[in-house]
């Protein structure tokens, strides 16, 4: 694990013995990370924007809602990290982390989530992600994240560490929770219901059948021992818009 989050400070280098002014100047822009941010809700991405801009050591080379364009952006811009976000329109962010890893595996990626990290961490980490912060996180936290990330480490929070966790891709909890139990598409699909997608609108953009979409919300409905679609449909929703089990 990297250093302490409170150890961790801007380290910029503003002086350059020996160089002229154009040759500092070149040294300075080659020493700025560039970020790249995927995130479907404009008001936070904004936000993400401002936070990573007011730093001197990085700076936003770019942005998308959904991760069919990042995918095409980020192989353009070459980022050094990409901020990404779970929820997304289209392919999620675990999509987009396993589909980038395919084509490059050395862009850093740290997941920005309002989802329980108990539950998300371990998945994101397992599909080539390199750290995961919640998003109610402070701003000088989530700057602290990038930088970790930045320099080789897996990020994950101090609650999630004092939990327990013995390694980058451990069990956070001692004991299974409930959507632990879920498959990556069988949490996709619990994802969709819980942002208003019908069944027909779920196999559309998963590319499964109805029959194969209904036989994956009866294994849902199982797993987290709830009685009928309605009750599944309410579950989901409440997951979705407030990250509560």
């Amino acid at each position: 694990m990297g250093p302490t989050r409170k150890a961790l400070k801007t380290q910029m280098p503003h002086e350059y013995p020996g160089l002229g002014p154009s040759q500092a100047r070149a040294a300075m822009a080659e020493s700025v990370k560039k970020v790249y941010v995927l995130e479907d809700h404009p008001v936070y991405r904004e936000g993400l924007l401002e936070v990573v801009n007011r730093e001197q050591d990085l700076r936003v080379c770019g942005e998308a809602d959904n991760a069919e364009d990042a995918l095409s952006e980020v192989e353009r811009l070459k980022p050094d990290l990409v901020l990404v976000d779970i929820s997304l329109p289209g392919k999620s962010g675990l999509d987009f982390i396993k589909e980038l890893r395919l084509v490059n595996r050395k862009i850093k990626v740290l997941v920005v989530s309002m989802h329980d990290e108990a539950i998300y961490a371990d998945r994101v980490l397992r599909a080539g992600g390199d750290g995961y912060i919640m998003k109610q996180e402070d701003p000088e936290e989530i700057v602290h994240a990038i930088r970790d990330v930045l320099g080789g480490h897996i990020y994950v929070s101090e609650q999630v560490l004092a939990s327990g966790a013995k390694g980058p891709v451990k069990s956070v909890k001692p004991e299974l929770r409930p959507l632990d139990l879920l498959t990556d598409s069988e949490l996709e699909i619990l994802e969709l219901l819980g942002r208003g997608k019908s069944n027909q609108d779920i196999g559309h953009q998963m590319g499964m059948d109805l029959k194969a979409v209904a036989a994956q919300c009866g294994q849902i409905r199982k797993k987290l021992n709830l009685k009928g679609n309605n009750e599944l449909i309410h579950h989901a929703v409440c997951w979705v818009q407030t990250g509560a089990v």
